[in-house]
């Protein structure tokens, strides 16, 4: 095998891969990368969970395949000079790196030692521009679970019916959900259930110039092909949560708040809270203001957030994180808060009505 391409080709090609490749597995060539010269370059992770394989242009001079260290190649190829790359291999699986006067030997894995990558059937199709998959992405992946006690809300639900996408995140203490029509596809109703860090992946690689993603869904699979990037993950097996009966319709109260006034507030009144210093952010909802106090073993701090109607001196405690992550992904500055009592759950949702996007957060029992 022997190719030529520009440096930063392949380095964003590696860059890309490697998000996919195993950082420690007792199979040596999952740790790796697959290179695969034919009529251009296919640069190729998997972790058997996840791939990843990206194009790019290339003179190939002989075609052929091997296997390369993902963290040592990658670390090699950023170092190089900037330039013209040449990788060529020999019979005995033996990787030479050129670029100008840097000349690197090492040993590749025999590219028959790689896993296949699963196809995906491709029972349904879809495609929306790369922004919009990366804003519904950015507005809920935070609410994705971390912890594996119920796998399936390590991922998040796909919804697609009567034209609508939903996704939907869940850990057990809020819940994300954003909305967006969509226009091109061959999708029928149906739900599915991609792993988080999957969709993490897809956000960085998907771009906000203009550009589409193609979603294949199949039995087992589902790929996000991102221009010339292909990203291959598992579903998530098991019963999601039934969102629509857990969001509260009716509301006791509701005011009205200014995204980034109440991101200030929140941000200083948490100053004093810490992973050693837990405490909730007590919010008593008055007319026209919301007062927000907090007090650790550290010390109280209190402020006040402005805000349109009254929650007739309702006091709900809130995580300040669970509250924040929600604010910073709200698509709009005004917001509307939803309330019913101190022990049920709270909604932020946007103040014009459009239902795009669904917050809800659970409340923190408070002590007297």
């Amino acid at each position: 095998m022997k190719f030529s391409c520009e440096k930063y080709l392949l380095q964003s090609a590696v860059a890309t891969a490697s998000r996919a490749a195993a950082s420690k597995s007792p199979i040596p060539a999952l740790e790796g990368l697959l290179l695969q010269a034919m009529n251009d370059l296919r640069v190729t992770g998997y972790d058997l969970k996840e791939g990843i394989y990206t194009n790019i242009g290339a003179d190939v001079a002989e075609a052929g395949s091997v296997v390369v260290g993902a963290r040592l190649f990658g670390e090699m190829i950023r170092r190089l000079p900037d330039g013209i790359v040449t990788v060529s291999t020999d019979s005995s699986n033996t990787v030479n790196v050129k670029c100008g006067r840097s000349d690197f030997r090492f040993m590749g894995i025999p590219a028959a030692d790689y896993p296949e990558m699963p196809g995906v059937d491709g029972v349904n199709n879809i495609t929306l521009p790369q922004k919009t998959l990366r804003s519904m992405i950015n507005q809920t992946i935070f609410a994705v679970a971390t912890s594996d006690v119920r796998p399936i809300y390590t991922g998040t639900l796909f919804e697609i019916e009567d034209k609508t996408l939903t996704m939907v995140s869940v850990d057990g203490f809020r819940l994300a959900k954003r909305c967006e029509e969509i226009e091109e596809g061959k999708l029928e109703n149906c739900s599915f259930v991609v792993p988080g860090t999957a969709l993490s992946d897809v956000e960085r690689i998907c771009s906000d110039e203009e550009g589409e993603v193609r979603i294949s869904v199949g039995n087992k699979h589902i790929s996000f092909v991102i221009g010339e990037t292909t990203v291959v993950t598992r579903r998530l097996e098991g019963e999601f949560l039934n969102y629509r009966k857990s969001i509260p319709e009716n509301f006791r109260h509701v005011v009205e708040i200014d995204r980034a006034e109440m991101m200030s507030v929140i941000d200083r009144v948490a100053l004093i809270v810490s992973e050693k210093n837990s405490s909730p952010v007590r919010m008593c909802f008055g007319d026209g203001v919301i007062d927000c106090r907090c007090m650790t073993p550290v010390g109280k701090a209190e402020d006040q957030c402005s805000c349109e109607g009254s929650g007739s001196e309702l006091e709900i405690g809130f995580n300040d994180r669970y509250l924040m992550d929600a604010l910073k992904a709200a698509g709009t500055e005004k917001l509307h808060f939803c309330l019913n009592t101190a022990a049920s759950p709270s909604v932020i949702e946007a103040a014009d009505g459009s239902k795009n996007f669904t917050y809800m957060i659970l409340p923190v029992r408070l002590r007297a």
